[in-house]
């Protein structure tokens, strides 16, 4: 388990270029955390380390966003709006798995047909100030 306090913004971008640098190419990783806690900010981080250039927006509204960035494959899903988890197979859920590393918000939407994570990031508010992250999985 790895845990680390995040005082601002750079630090976190900073982490989520630590993150990068461990991360397997495919896999499947839970993003928890209350609204706000950053888990969005750090799948950014994560994307901007690997090179990506462009606006990472939430995927609050689309539940998915895809990003292509030379051999590897990034989804970064958002299930806070998901009313029943049956609806990941309607969004063709299982077609995402193949050669991708996965990120998934508010993945107790979709319990029942999410696979178990690889990667567990638990991101908490502290203080009002700082954020808590703690990694549990692998690397």
């Amino acid at each position: 388990m790895i845990e680390q306090l995040i005082a601002n913004e750079e630090e976190m971008y900073d982490f989520g270029a630590y993150l990068y640098s461990i991360l397997p190419d495919t896999g499947v990783v839970y993003l928890n955390g209350q609204l706000g806690a950053g888990k969005t900010t750090l799948v950014r981080a994560v994307l901007q380390a690997a090179g990506y250039l462009h606006h990472v927006k939430s995927p609050t509204y689309t539940i998915v966003e895809d990003y292509v960035l030379g051999n590897r494959r990034y989804l970064h899903f958002d299930l806070y709006r998901l009313t029943d988890p049956e609806e990941l197979e309607w969004l063709g859920f299982r077609d995402y798995l193949a050669e991708s590393l996965l990120f998934i918000e508010w993945a107790e939407q979709g319990i029942g047909f999410l696979p178990d994570p690889d990667l567990v990031i638990n991101l908490s508010i502290e203080n009002s100030m700082y954020r808590r992250v703690t990694l549990s999985g692998f690397p």
